[in-house]
């Protein structure tokens, strides 16, 4: 792969001002994973300056437009920032994610009973800072090629939703304890891709897709209709295939891929739900 420009989507440095009275290790167990992520962040650009790669470093919080004019986006971060970075892309431009605080198991192990010594998520990351230049230079060399994923495309009345979902979407009412309704009733419709199948999906009883399955998985949360059945509450929706559904409470909301985007609905709104949607370009781990 030609490489001539590259963008560098950099989770921001946190700088942490707890209470006075929090606990010595968490604190500098905090202070580590900023300085290990600031770290990678000079590594990776060293990288990049030593093989003559032209590139532009962007913190996540900072963009908001399309990304274009680019080869390839090197997000450092987690898959938090893979995430973030998906819902400017379109399928043209191939993303590689760089761990850039991967989980130590040691810490782990010796913190677990007193604090989450869990670091960062990097299950679409294919890359470390210990084996960056190596991926780095198998991308240049084409030995290692963009996986293509499925995401997930909204439309309310025949107007398409701008955002693209990589992990799922989920439509309730804004109110967590309250009922929604479609032709049924229930806590909320979960639509999941096959990346987001081990997240949320698994989590209310769905199950884990391949990786680079086309399908989409849907699940009804909590249904109470009368002679409601497990065959109509969860299943697959094929590439060729749509849902539709329509909105009957006053107040809703779509939550694409969490809850930080979000789009609201009305009684009366008709939803369709598909796999149409672009496919994100991921260099993903090996393991994937």
């Amino acid at each position: 792969m030609m490489l001539k420009r590259l963008l560098l989507l950099l989770k921001p440095i946190t700088v942490f001002s707890p209470p006075s009275h929090t606990n010595p290790q968490i604190l500098q167990f905090l202070e580590n994973r900023r300085k290990v992520h600031h770290d990678a962040i000079n590594f990776c650009q060293a990288i990049l300056q030593k093989k003559s790669i032209e590139w532009k470093a962007v913190h996540r919080n900072n963009l908001s437009q399309p990304i274009n004019d680019v080869d390839l986006v090197i997000t450092l971060g987690g898959d938090g920032t893979l995430l973030q970075a998906s819902h400017l892309m379109d399928d043209k431009i191939p993303v590689l994610g760089v761990n850039s605080d991967p989980t130590q198991i040691d810490e782990v192990e010796e913190f677990g009973s007193e604090f989450d010594a869990h670091r960062s998520t990097g299950h679409l990351c294919a890359a470390t800072v210990e084996n960056f230049e190596q991926v780095l230079d198998g991308i240049l060399e084409g030995q290692i090629v963009p996986s293509e994923l499925t995401r997930i495309v909204m439309s309310v009345n025949a107007l398409h939703l701008p955002t693209f979902a990589l992990n799922d979407i989920l439509i309730s009412h804004p109110c967590p304890a309250s009922l929604s309704r479609f032709s049924f009733r229930s806590s909320g419709l979960r639509v999941s891709t096959a990346t987001g199948s081990t997240a949320a999906m698994q989590s209310a009883g769905g199950f884990p897709m391949p990786i680079l399955s086309q399908d989409l998985q849907y699940m009804v949360r909590e249904p109470i209709s009368p002679g409601a059945t497990s065959d109509h509450m969860h299943g697959l929706i094929k590439p060729d295939q749509t849902i539709v559904a329509t909105w009957t409470c006053r107040k809703g909301v779509i939550y694409i891929d969490g809850s930080h985007i979000n789009h609201t609905i009305k009684a009366g709104d008709i939803i369709e739900i598909s796999s149409k949607a672009p496919v994100l370009k991921v260099l993903l781990p090996h393991q994937l």
